[in-house]
Formats: structure tokens, C-alpha cells, sequence
């Protein structure tokens, strides 16, 4: 395979996470064939697409795709500057191996990785871009703190973080992440790429578990001028864009 076609997957967990639970993109094993199909019906490609055309990456530039699931992002990011060097992160084997047969089906490059995102498994100041979607909500408050101060770590100074979940104006998902585990119209995308345990010691991810906002969670991990650049009124929900800048 040609080097600027090369696609791999990288086992980066440590001895200590190799027995560690998460929950699939699409909630049970089994479901993983139908998950692309379900994104495409739910209106997620453009959610994809307009957080990519925020982050505005340029050509050569690295970019980490933190709860990648089967590659949408990924692939939205390559889509719109093939020039970038894409790397997505989850912790769901069986979905990054869909992910690089897409990629090969593609001719695009694209490293796969292994792991999780309270714990990035990637150098200090290694990355131009970190990006995320419908995935920070599965988190809990601790896990989403970790996760803030991850991607700090590994921005290279000027770096931008680029988030797209549940939340924004008149919507109390983003503050304790209700909306995405309980009955209302997020509740039909609760199998979105989870990065945690299925449940935490406070019970499902988020639930009962109230954190600051990205925004907040951002700033609060160190980033400049976090705030909400965007919001979309989805049909599962409000939805957030969220950027942060690496002083």
C-alpha cells in the first residue's frame, strides 16, 4: 500500500485497561452493522461537516479524533483538506477495524488507535487539532475533566480543541448530560461512541452528575478563549459546537 494510503490500527492500552468495560458505538455489540446506517438517517454527516469546516484545518496539519467510533469525523475531516494527517482514538476494536476497512475503500491515510480519552495515548504538543463528536457526554464529570487536560497536553501551543455534543441555549445538556441518558429527543443517539465504563460509581455516565459546560471544562483545564461557536437545533436535541484555543 502506497505511504499516502496507509491505514493502521495501534493497540495503545495499557496493561491496566486491557480488562477495562466501555460500552459500543452502537450499544450492543450485534448493532455494529447498522450503526453507520444509523448516523446517515440521523442527520450526523452534517454535524460532521460543519464542526470540520470550524476547525478549518490546514493542509499538513495533525488532527486527533477523540471517540471516533467507525471514522465519520475522521473521514469528514479528510474530505474537506486530504492534505491532514488524521489520527482517531477509541476504545472499541471491532469499530476502528470498520473504520480502516472504510479508509482502505476510500484510498485515504488514517491511524487508528486503541485507547481512551481520559488518558490520550499521544506525546506533549502533538497535535494541531483535537476534535470530537457526540461523544464527551457518555463521560463522567471526572473523566470529562481528564479528557480536557489530555487534549491541553497534547495541542502544540495555538492548537484548537473543536467539540460538538448535546447542549447550547435553552437546553440543560451540556451542564449534566440528562438529556443524552434520559427520555428526551437525545435519547435516541445514547449509542453514540462511548470512551467509559458503562457505568460509573455515580451510576450511567452522566447521570446525576453535574459539571461546569465544555466551555467551562475547557477553560477550566487550562485552554483560552473557550467558548461556543455554534448551535443547531437537531433533531435529537441541541447541539453544541464548542472551541477552545492551546495558549
Amino acid at each position: 500500500m502506497p505511504a499516502s494510503t496507509q491505514v493502521r490500527i495501534l493497540d495503545q492500552r495499557t496493561p491496566e485497561e486491557r480488562d477495562r468495560p466501555f460500552l459500543p458505538g452502537a450499544g450492543k455489540t450485534w448493532l455494529l452493522p447498522f450503526y453507520d446506517a444509523f448516523t446517515r438517517v440521523g442527520g450526523v454527516r452534517a454535524l460532521h461537516e460543519r464542526a470540520v469546516e470550524l476547525a478549518a484545518v490546514r493542509p499538513g496539519q495533525t488532527v486527533a479524533d477523540v471517540g471516533c467510533g467507525t471514522g465519520n469525523l475522521s473521514f469528514a475531516v479528510l474530505a474537506a483538506q486530504p492534505g491532514a494527517r488524521v489520527t482517531g482514538l477509541d476504545p472499541d476494536g471491532d469499530a476502528l477495524r470498520r473504520a480502516a476497512r472504510k479508509a482502505r475503500r476510500r484510498g485515504v491515510a488514517l491511524t487508528l488507535v486503541r485507547g481512551y480519552a481520559d488518558r490520550l495515548p499521544a506525546p506533549d504538543a502533538s497535535f494541531d487539532h483535537v476534535v470530537s463528536s457526540l461523544a464527551l457526554h457518555h463521560l463522567d464529570a471526572g473523566d470529562r475533566s481528564a479528557f480536557a487536560r489530555e487534549a491541553l497536553r497534547a495541542l502544540r501551543p495555538g492548537g484548537t480543541i473543536t467539540i460538538v455534543d448535546f447542549g447550547g441555549p435553552s437546553s440543560d445538556a451540556e451542564g449534566d448530560g440528562r438529556e443524552a441518558h434520559g427520555h428526551g429527543p437525545a435519547h435516541a443517539l445514547r449509542h453514540l461512541p462511548r470512551l467509559r465504563r458503562p457505568r460509573t460509581a455515580h451510576g450511567p455516565a452522566g447521570d446525576g452528575d453535574r459539571d461546569p459546560g465544555i466551555a467551562a471544562l475547557l477553560t477550566e483545564a487550562g485552554f483560552g478563549d473557550a467558548r461556543e461557536v455554534g448551535h443547531a437545533d437537531h433533531r435529537f436535541g441541541r447541539i453544541t459546537f464548542v472551541q477552545a484555543t492551546r495558549p
